[in-house]
């Protein structure tokens, strides 16, 4: 049995005494109507206009800033198999009840997030045949 994935977010994880002017600056760049997530409070954003693209803000302390992808899939094990065998790893240090984050060859973070059911089809994600 198959299942679907895309890319779903592009999140830029900003040090939060910067996290408010970044939120601002990018509401005012794409036009999005950014919005407060109840759930987790670390992000802010919102669809950008004419696609099925999320940009987010998530405030990461003190880190240091960066941009990674969220990869939705309606098998979130069966997609975290597919792109274990095209090079990422699952990182164990940064692990989340909600989502699997992982990390590409070159070792840069993204995230394998599962989708409502039935949200993903042949109209909105790539179908991969496992």
């Amino acid at each position: 049995m198959g299942h679907h994935s895309r890319v779903q977010k592009v999140v830029v994880d900003v040090p939060s005494s910067v996290r408010d002017s970044e939120v601002a600056f990018w509401r005012g760049a794409t036009a999005a109507e950014f919005r407060a997530f109840e759930a987790y409070p670390e992000y802010e954003g919102g669809a950008l206009p004419a696609s099925h693209l999320w940009l987010l803000v998530q405030d990461i302390g003190d880190s240091p800033a960066r941009i990674h992808l969220d990869v939705h899939t309606d098998d979130v094990e069966a997609e975290v198999a597919r792109l274990a065998a095209l090079g990422a790893v699952p990182d164990p240090g940064l692990p989340n009840p909600d989502w699997v984050v992982m990390r590409d060859p070159a070792g840069l973070p993204f995230c394998v997030v599962p989708s409502r059911p039935g949200s993903l089809d042949a109209s909105n994600a790539t179908y991969w045949d496992d």
